[in-house]
């Protein structure tokens, strides 16, 4: 499904993972699949409230808890780095789609 709103059309998702090598590109890109759906899954259930929201995101934040593994096997982590930039990511969706939500609730159930 094809995203609707032009903000997101537009925003490079993860883009301080693509620039640095330590994060291998293909898992990279698993991960902006991830964030593309959660976008997808606001604009089809159009979440009204924070907590309608929260499960969308915590659902999305497990599916980078799983793929934390593929980054191990690949000699790399989700890290620092890493970490800030997905963590921007969600709050940058969540803006995007009018909420003003806590960035660290967004990602509460992140093992990473």
């Amino acid at each position: 499904m094809e995203l609707t709103t032009k903000k997101m059309v537009e925003y490079s998702f993860l883009k301080e993972m693509y620039e640095d090598q330590y994060f291998p590109n293909n898992l990279v890109d698993k991960g902006k699949d991830i964030l593309i759906k959660l976008c997808n899954k606001i604009e089809t259930e159009k979440p009204k409230t924070l907590k309608k929201l929260y499960a969308l995101t915590h659902k999305a934040t497990d599916e980078f808890n799983d793929l934390q593994e593929e980054f191990y096997e690949n000699d790399s982590e989700i890290e620092t780095v890493a970490r800030e930039c997905i963590a921007m990511d969600f709050e940058f969706i969540s803006k995007s789609y009018g909420f003003e939500a806590d960035t660290e609730e967004l990602i509460a159930t992140r093992d990473w």
